[in-house]
């Protein structure tokens, strides 16, 4: 089985935020935690990123957009 993984500048991209933004989100209490946490940084499964996307931030969702898919 293939894990998708976030780290932090997959996030950027994502959520079309700066580096500083990154940080103060996956800060929030209802952030996921993340999956490991390796030299690099942090990283997050993608399905629970997605997750909150689509709870926190629903006009990103993969959904809102089909052609971002």
């Amino acid at each position: 089985m293939v894990r998708r993984l976030y780290g932090s500048a997959e996030l950027q991209e994502r959520l079309q935020v700066s580096r500083a933004r990154v940080v103060q989100i996956v800060s929030r209490p209802d952030f996921p935690e993340p999956f490991d946490r390796l030299a690099g940084g942090a990283v997050w499964l993608v399905e629970d990123v997605e997750a909150w996307i689509t709870e926190h931030r629903p006009h990103q969702a993969r959904d809102a957009n089909p052609d971002e898919c």
